[in-house]
């Protein structure tokens, strides 16, 4: 039976949560912090280019020890919104995950009229499978968004050369399903099972065209492709969407997915679109990569970690937050967090790195 003492305790921290919700906010938050949140020690800015937003960066570790980065680029004249009609897919290498980033080559550009991939190629992720690499894309033929369509790039060598495919790795869903505007923000993992997982983000073009809310257009899920050959088909899997939060209300939604395997576990990373805010990132594990857990926080903003940076200009609205996770292993092991953000001493945007601390 509750003491008198202990009641009266509750009703004042149950009344000062009502008169303060901030102070209720930021309980739920610390609450939700994810173990790998904690882990996480800012490095800073990387691959800053002069002339160029620097954005999707994806590292992997080459057979001699230095760090391939696989990253998309557009000219700064384009402002932010360059990725759609004007990104190309380029490689720098670095001795070490901390060191300086050497621009090395352009690997895909768009290739113009008559290709599905004919005006931007953007969303690089870089995996090794069945001894070769796999560049998992995006591209699109009309400079939006209603034609993004993820593709695959394959190569022997992180130096290439890279064959780059005549059509999407996966289509589009058919007019009316969830996802019939587009395949974007590619996430694979190879299946214990030895089957090729393929989560994919889409949502529905009708929901996009008439949509009332003045933050983001749609509503963005995803869901998941399984082939038994790298090079595909991909079948989509018949419980799509996997990770839907249109349900929670406020038009809360996630993108920029990274999924990996470990210890057993699925475990999903992405860009948080309303669960906690904007400005976050999301952690989520699953059983079976079907069925996901409850989001926690996985990295904050800029002004969490106390990094400094200078008043932004207004083209810049996105400042101060991580977007594009992407994880480097090394043993196995995800040993660095590369994400891309806004600003840098160009004010367009480059990799920010982040140490997994063991």
């Amino acid at each position: 039976m509750m003491r008198r003492r202990e009641f009266i305790e509750q009703m004042g921290f149950v009344s000062a949560m009502a008169l303060f919700p901030d102070l209720a906010s930021a309980a739920t938050e610390n609450e939700a912090i994810s173990a790998f949140a904690k882990k996480l020690k800012p490095v800073g800015r990387r691959l800053e280019m002069e002339g160029y937003y620097v954005w999707c960066n994806s590292p992997i570790e080459g057979p001699d020890g230095r760090i391939h980065l696989f990253f998309s680029r557009w000219k700064d004249s384009k402002k932010m919104g360059g990725w759609i009609n004007g990104s190309e897919i380029c490689h720098a290498i670095a001795d070490s995950p901390e060191s300086e980033f050497k621009f090395s080559q352009t690997i895909l550009a768009p290739r113009g009229p008559g290709f599905w991939d004919a005006t931007t190629c953007h969303n690089p992720s870089i995996k090794k499978v069945d001894g070769k690499y796999a560049l998992f894309f995006i591209g699109n033929s009309n400079g939006k968004t209603n034609t993004k369509r993820i593709g695959l790039a394959t190569a022997d060598s992180l130096e290439g050369p890279w064959t780059r495919p005549d059509e999407p790795l996966l289509q589009a869903g058919p007019s009316g399903a969830w996802d019939d505007h587009c395949t974007t923000n590619p996430a694979f993992i190879q299946h214990p099972s030895g089957q090729y997982w393929l989560f994919y983000k889409s949502w529905n073009t009708a929901e996009y065209e008439h949509s009332t809310d003045p933050l983001v257009r749609g509503n963005r899920k995803y869901g998941l492709a399984i082939s038994n050959e790298l090079m595909g088909p991909y079948k989509k899997y018949t419980g799509n969407p996997v990770i839907d939060f249109s349900r929670r209300g406020n038009n809360t939604q996630l993108e920029d997915a990274f999924v990996w395997l470990e210890n057993g576990r699925f475990k999903m990373l992405a860009r948080d679109m309303g669960v906690f805010n904007h400005r976050y990132g999301l952690y989520m594990e699953s059983k079976n990569g079907k069925r996901w857990k409850e989001p926690q926080i996985a990295y904050f903003d800029a002004e969490h970690y106390h990094i400094d940076q200078p008043t932004p200009p207004k083209y810049l609205n996105k400042y101060g937050r991580f977007e594009r996770p992407q994880l480097l292993f090394q043993n196995d092991k995800p040993t660095y967090l590369f994400t891309t953000s806004q600003g840098g001493k160009y004010m367009t945007a480059s990799p920010f790195i982040f140490k997994i601390e063991s």
